[in-house]
């Protein structure tokens, strides 16, 4: 077998088939966009379903890629050699190309003449039949004329050998295995066993099949081939060994957690567990946050994953005894160093992904804090009582007072043998949110009024009059809050129905309207405007002044500043979309959009990120047709009139029979039944602030339109006014100044480094005369002035080199704070000597607290007058240890 970095090991996949006509069509967002049902793009092939289901690819019927993947399913799982919730799968697709002659020859070809694996040590399966669907004898003869021995082809049912949805493409696969030399472990050990003989290498899906809806399977014309390798256990296996975390892709952050630490990596079950479970997490978390849709820490779907991931981290390395800072060290080490080259978006979204890290590990470092005391408080009287299992109301205390997650309490419980009422849990999880409902603010409240509308009678309808007016009179028709009443006083918050009201209710991705409804005696502010069943538009507000009832005449008058704006951002949107497609070509089709008035949003299915200059042309593109003030048409038409002259439509939208139809000159041409200007012209400007993936193959584009651009310059113009009074320059010469400024900080930088730590040695001076004796172990306890943790820990790792063997304890006082450092060597911790206990029983003297593992511990504190007591009480301290 040949070697591999993980970089030579993409880039030989990648070559490899695109030497044989594939093409490179690169990876899109880990995020999905939700169409298959998982949150994450969890497979190689999953963002290509569409085209393997049958959609005509863009880029062709030959492709290959390198797909980041998250799968956090078996997340419980990681810890040993081979689990990860990141990983990468090397893929390549036939979309109804060449098929299984030419997939297998290519495979071992791979195997064979590029990774140098041997003929004898490799195996294949391929699906032996059932009562669906016949053996597949073309897999084990294309098998075996690429070069597999056919003593080494392996017939396996359709659970093993088999891909396929609940109907549509479906067919066979064949899995290649690599054979150890090792006995069989019995007469059926085979590919699939759990010996470890034969280990999965890659996988080839056939997809010759239509499965229908009654369960019958009709050969398909185009057959399509997915092949997936798992990049991760390949490089491993490659590499000669079967633990992920020995190759280049942790190897440098395990590297730097047994340098902090002071463990060693495969030298304790627990300990390399914990370092397995932060590095993955770690890497996880960095790519997430680091992806093209930046995703971030929260409460519910993804960004509760990435969450868990994150507070799963920070526990394992306080296990580990390391600090903030090391975690966002660790994530560096992943950004600058490993995939700096396969990942660009991470050094691209750097300073926002260590951002984020920063504030959800801050933010969960003080709920760790503050609820493990109260875990342990629960533990110990659960065990005190002699019970087995922690109480759902405890476990909901712990979650809802101190954000203490479930998984979080059943896994620690779990370390001391007890269990967690679950079901208990969620019962207190249910009440709670009955709670919150009973005490429910008011826009929920309104979701409910719609239910009671479908009361009304079918007569009851609205009417919309706000194309060609913002102010209408009407007669109120119905009034509901929380159930349809027939007044409604000051204060109350309700849903008003009128027989005809100028308010466009939120659809079609435009915002509802918000303003006044009015009459003598009485003022109602409508907050929101939406759509209801039965041709009905509902006002949702609050009764300012008087009283509203069931059949007053009232006046209606829109915000006019807000819907003017909101005009303005639809029709924007509008030439946004042409322009698109104009410069990135028909692959651009809308996905979804959102106007109000203070900008828009345009989601539009494309395969990658757009580059500064095509998002150049395109805002260009867009201000050249604001500048030739185009008259902005609007037709009325049936929906087959509209489809015949080429209007855009919203794919999966519904339309009725009649239509509205807005043209803007011969540039744009939509169905679209929102508002918008009289003229382009009137939107006056047009400015793209961000394009982003939101899902696999869906980009994203935001953008500010008339004064909302003004103010987004004003708001640059005084940002680079203060930057350059601060930096006294000119504010065009702000980027030289810094630049002169960073060269001059790095510099001063490095030469303050050198001095600290030559101050450090030098204000300890030669302390080995200080060493004592505490019961046969060696004892160093030495005051050191102004040196802060790190040079702490640095020195100690000198002094520890010296000292041989025994115990070392630095103080320090620096700006006012006291640091403590203790390590301890193997022969001492043999004797009981224990760095963790001792920092703990020292560190009240110095008015702080703190601890860690045997062999190296720190801690802080407030009072420098106590350094030398502590120092003195650390002998007494020590003494009680040794045996």
């Amino acid at each position: 077998m040949k070697q591999f970095t993980s970089k030579e090991l993409r880039n030989t996949w990648k070559e490899f088939y695109k030497e044989r006509g594939h093409v490179d069509v690169g990876a899109v967002s880990l995020v999905s966009d939700g169409s298959t049902g998982v949150m994450f793009n969890v497979a190689g092939m999953q963002p290509l379903m569409p085209y393997l289901l049958g959609q005509k690819h863009p880029m062709g019927t030959r492709l290959c890629n390198v797909q980041g993947c998250v799968r956090t399913n078996d997340i419980d799982s990681v810890g040993d050699k081979s689990h990860v919730t990141f990983f990468e799968m090397m893929g390549s697709w036939s979309l109804g190309d060449y098929f299984k002659e030419e997939r297998c020859k290519w495979s071992y070809e791979l195997l064979t003449q590029v990774f140098g694996f041997d003929r004898d040590h490799l195996a294949a399966t391929v699906f032996e039949g059932d009562e669906n669907a016949p053996r597949d004898e073309e897999g084990a003869k294309c098998r075996i004329d690429s070069g597999f021995k056919p003593e080494n082809i392996y017939y396996l049912p359709a659970e093993d050998n088999w891909w396929g949805l609940e109907f549509g493409p479906c067919g066979p696969d064949s899995e290649m295995f690599y054979i150890a030399d090792v006995p069989d472990c019995g007469p059926k050990c085979g590919p699939g066993c759990s010996c470890g003989k034969y280990t999965e290498l890659g996988n080839d899906v056939f997809m010759q099949y239509e499965k229908h809806k009654d369960g019958h399977l009709t050969p398909l014309d185009k057959k399509n081939v997915d092949t997936g390798w798992g990049l991760e256990r390949n490089l491993a296996f490659l590499n000669g060994t079967k633990d992920v975390y020995k190759t280049d892709l942790f190897a440098s952050v395990i590297a730097y957690v047994e340098k902090i630490s002071g463990r060693k990596y495969d030298n304790d079950d627990d300990m390399t567990r914990s370092m397995r479970v932060l590095a993955d997490h770690m890497r996880t978390s960095v790519m997430l946050i680091g992806d093209e849709a930046r995703l971030i820490p929260s409460n519910g779907g993804a960004g509760y994953v990435l969450r868990r991931l994150i507070r799963r981290a920070v526990r394992h390395s306080r296990i580990l005894g390391l600090s903030t800072d090391d975690l966002l060290n660790i994530a560096k080490i992943f950004i600058d160093e490993v995939y700096s080259d396969s990942y660009k978006n991470l050094v691209t979204n750097r300073e926002f992904v260590l951002k984020e890290l920063k504030k959800e590990i801050d933010r969960f470092t003080a709920t760790l804090e503050n609820g493990m005391k109260e875990f342990i408080k629960i533990q110990d009287q659960t065990i005190a009582g002699a019970g087995k299992s922690i109480s759902g109301k405890d476990a909901f205390y712990l979650y809802d007072t101190f954000g203490f997650p479930l998984e979080l309490t059943v896994e620690m419980a779990a370390e001391k043998g007890l269990s967690v009422d679950e079901e208990g849990f969620a019962k207190a999880m249910d009440e709670q949110k009955q709670k919150a409902r009973d005490n429910a603010n008011f826009s929920l409240k309104t979701s409910d009024d719609l239910a009671i509308f479908g009361e009304l009678d079918d007569s009851v309808t609205s009417e919309f009059t706000g194309y060609a007016k913002i102010t209408d009179e009407g007669k109120v028709l119905a009034i509901a809050a929380n159930e349809l009443v027939d007044e409604a006083g000051e204060g109350t918050q309700c849903t008003v129905i009128t027989d005809k009201t100028p308010f466009y209710a939120t659809m079609g991705g435009q915002k509802g309207d918000f303003g006044i409804i009015s009459s003598d005696g009485f003022e109602f502010e409508v907050i929101d405007t939406i759509k209801l069943d039965g041709g009905r538009i509902g006002h949702v507000g609050t009764v300012k002044k008087g009283k509203i009832s069931k059949g007053d005449k009232v006046t209606l008058s829109v915000d006019a500043f807000n819907r003017k704006r909101t005009c303005m951002n639809h029709s924007a949107t509008h030439l946004l979309q042409k322009a698109l497609q104009t410069v990135l070509g028909d692959e651009v089709k809308q996905q979804g959009s959102y106007q109000d008035g203070e900008r828009t949003r345009f989601d539009f299915s494309f395969s990658r990120a757009m580059t500064t200059d095509e998002i150049d042309r395109v805002e260009a593109l867009v201000n050249d047709k604001i500048v030739e003030d185009i008259p902005v048409v609007t037709d009325v038409m049936s929906i087959d009139e509209a489809v015949k002259s080429g209007a855009m439509a919203l794919f999966g939208e519904k339309y009725g029979e009649v239509v509205r139809v807005v043209r803007m000159g011969d540039f744009s041409k939509e169905l679209c039944g929102g508002t918008h200007v009289a003229k382009t012209g009137d939107i006056r400007c047009f400015k793209i602030m961000s394009e982003s993936g939101i899902a696999a193959g869906v980009r994203r584009v935001e953008g500010l339109t008339g004064s909302g651009v003004l103010s987004y310059y004003k708001d640059i113009e005084g940002t680079l006014y203060k930057a350059a009074k601060t930096l006294k320059s000119a504010p065009a010469d702000v980027v030289e100044r810094i630049e002169k400024l960073q060269g001059e900080l790095k510099s001063l930088s490095s030469e303050l480094d050198s001095l600290k730590s030559q101050a450090a040695k030098d204000a300890m001076g030669d302390v080995m005369d200080k060493v004592t004796e505490v019961k046969g172990v060696k004892f160093l306890a030495v005051r050191v002035p102004a040196v802060d943790m790190n040079g702490l820990r640095d020195l100690g790792d000198q002094l520890k080199d010296k000292i041989g063997e025994g115990v070392i304890l630095l103080a320090s006082d620096a700006y006012g704070k006291v640091s403590l450092v203790a390590m301890a060597t193997d022969g001492a911790m043999g004797k009981g000597a224990h760095a963790g206990n001792l920092i703990k029983g020292i560190a009240s003297l110095v008015g702080g607290g703190g601890g860690g593992r045997p062999n190296m511990a720190q801690a802080g504190g407030k009072d420098p007058s106590g350094i030398d007591r502590a120092l003195e009480e650390a002998v007494n301290v020590l003494e009680g240890q040794i045996k």
